[in-house]
């Protein structure tokens, strides 16, 4: 039962560590190897498309309305201030 069990696992390992190699022979043997940037804005074609992450829209439509809501909020203390002006 063991020497079935370990015959299988080396086999396995045999199969596998060839397969592994191969998929990253690019970033294992070359100079300077790297992984591809397989994320949405790494493709030149999808950003000409106009087509972005979502998590990086959904924090640029964030950092749009915190900018929206301090202008909101300068203007009223502004107003605020003018009123208290006029008052004393």
């Amino acid at each position: 039962m063991t020497n079935t069990m370990l015959i299988t696992f080396f086999l396995a390992v045999a199969l596998m560590l060839p397969l592994i190699l191969l998929m990253g022979y690019r970033v294992f043997f070359s100079r300077n190897g790297r992984f591809p940037n397989t994320h949405v804005s790494g493709s030149a074609a999808l950003r000409r498309k106009g087509i972005g992450c979502v998590q990086s829209q959904d924090r640029e439509a964030r950092r749009e309305v915190v900018a929206e809501a301090r202008r909101e909020r300068l203007a009223h203390d502004r107003q605020t201030q003018s009123l208290d002006e006029e008052n004393n």
